[in-house]
């Protein structure tokens, strides 16, 4: 079961320049225009900011803010991007919404950063939305699949990058009434919008089954210690399928109680927890052997990707700039594949490094291919389109690996 790369055409690009404020005639390659800076941009440097949780409840997604310093450095060493080098200052928000918004303003007005790159979290990313949109400031790539980051009439200084949260919870829905249509589902979710978000696609995938299929739905606080009371309210419910729609830390703690209690429902996680190092290992590889997730990117613990072509430049990145990394931890090729997009962004921007320049090039990406993701997944991007990955496989962990189904 698989999701199809979206296909943009240029009359796509013309119709809606303006959503962003953008003349039409743009669209075509900036590698020979006139210099035109940002804030933060030079011959010599691109300053970028981020805000991602280094410590907090979400701290184990700091890996991806860890990741993406390592690979600045690699490209700072190769000479930079189009001659100059990345300056990239990346702050701690703890995973708290007001910090986040502060980092952001301090980036911005205090270091003048060109562009906002990567925040973590659907909560955090809409909490500094609407600043980044007063101010006209790209707000890049976000680790966060809401499909709201994917509004270019209201929003369109802002762009996600991982599959929406909407198209994951209609993907599983449509997979269960495929496969199980008898299915008692309980949805453990995070209480914020997130959370609530996947819920409401697995309501829209199921349909008018919704009611009948879905026996409980159980909400916890991203600072709650456990959520012990939702897997055991979850099964006195009567569920035989149980979907998480949650991060590492809860996504580790419910394999890890479902199979102490000698419980074994279907688990489907959000696809954002679908490391083996961030969530499985601590949950028990053999506790989590049959959870199944929307497969996107590769998995560098998988032997079929380890002679992979594709993935060759990340094993040698992560050989000499991640020596004492966690391969087995996917939020470092996450890391590595958001840096790839932006990359690619930033050459088609050539010397007009304006922040208008680079939202209208990130929203001018023709199946563009990041070695990264799963074969056949290509990025396009439009002004009516910002929607970046859209392809997914289904993915089951067999104790040692994810298979695609």
């Amino acid at each position: 079961m698989s999701t199809s790369p979206k296909r943009t055409t240029r009359r796509d690009f013309v119709l809606a320049a303006s959503a962003a404020g953008i003349a039409p005639t743009l669209g075509i390659s900036s590698a020979h225009a006139q210099k035109k800076y940002a804030p933060g941009v030079t011959d010599t440097e691109i300053k970028i900011g981020q805000s991602i949780p280094y410590s907090g409840p979400a701290s184990a997604y700091g890996a991806i803010g860890r990741a993406q310093t390592a690979y600045f450095k690699m490209v700072n060493d190769r000479g930079g991007i189009n001659g100059r080098k990345i300056n990239f200052i990346s702050l701690d928000d703890g995973f708290t919404p007001p910090k986040a918004l502060e980092n952001v303003r301090r980036l911005v007005e205090q270091d003048e950063v060109a562009f906002i790159f990567c925040v973590l979290g659907t909560p955090l990313n809409l909490a500094v939305r609407p600043y980044l949109n007063q101010k006209k400031v790209p707000h890049l790539f976000n680790a966060a699949g809401s499909q709201r980051f994917a509004d270019p009439e209201k929003f369109p200084w802002t762009m996600g990058w991982q599959p929406s949260l909407r198209n994951e919870s209609v993907f599983y829905a449509k997979r269960v009434l495929a496969t199980k249509p008898g299915a008692k589902i309980a949805a453990i979710y995070q209480d914020d919008d997130f959370g609530k978000e996947m819920v409401a696609g697995l309501k829209e995938g199921l349909g008018d089954k919704a009611a009948s299929m879905i026996v409980s739905t159980e909400s916890f606080q991203a600072t709650d210690p456990t959520i012990d009371s939702q897997i055991l309210a979850t099964k006195a419910a009567g569920a035989d399928t149980v979907m998480m729609f949650a991060y590492a830390k809860q996504c580790a703690q419910a394999i890890r109680k479902i199979h102490d209690i000698e419980w074994r429902p279907d688990i489907y996680l959000h696809l954002g927890s679908a490391s083996v190092g961030a969530t499985l290992q601590p949950a028990g590889l053999d506790r989590s052997v049959g959870v199944r997730t929307a497969g996107f990117i590769k998995d560098t613990t998988d032997p079929q990707w380890q002679s992979d072509a594709e993935l060759k430049p990340f094993f040698e990145f992560f050989k000499k700039y991640m020596p004492d990394a966690n391969l087995s931890d996917s939020l470092n090729l996450s890391g590595w594949a958001y840096c790839l997009t932006l990359e690619q962004v930033l050459k088609q921007c050539g010397d007009d490094l304006s922040r208008e320049n680079i939202m209208r090039q990130a929203a001018n990406l023709k199946e563009y291919r990041n070695p990264a993701l799963l074969p056949g997944s290509l990025i396009s991007t439009s002004p009516t389109d910002y929607s970046v990955i859209t392809y997914m496989k289904m993915q089951r962990f067999d104790g040692k690996v994810w298979q695609l189904e």
